[in-house]
């Protein structure tokens, strides 16, 4: 059940990727609650059908998918208008930055919980 509810947040986290926009494996992971949980993102990618997939890369914008899958995934993102530096993606221009979640607690829960 906590398997399936991950996988479920990591892909509503792929979604929110925009064309033209690409994402960290680790960055996807922090976005859904699971900081640390990159391998999981990769999983999800593999047994789910339909997310945008060739807009995750590995840390530093560089493409981690060997051979052929590598260079559909490149091509994939140059027909989105991403741009490269050499083999890594212009994270600079092409990052998709995640909005925060904003803490449920208040000050006063936080400070009752210190004491």
């Amino acid at each position: 059940m906590v398997a399936s509810r991950m996988r479920a947040d990591i892909a509503a986290a792929i979604r929110k990727i925009p064309r033209g926009k690409v994402s960290t494996y680790g960055a996807v992971a922090r976005a859904a609650g699971y900081p640390g949980a990159a391998r999981q993102v990769v999983a999800t990618l593999r047994s789910s059908v339909g997310l945008p997939w060739h807009r995750l890369l590995g840390a530093g914008g560089q493409i981690k998918l060997p051979g052929e899958h590598g260079f559909e995934q490149r091509f994939r993102l140059e027909s989105e208008g991403v741009t490269f530096r050499g083999k890594r993606v212009n994270l600079s221009l092409h990052e998709h930055k995640f909005y925060k979640r904003k803490s449920t607690r208040t000050g006063s829960a936080r400070r009752k919980r210190r004491e």
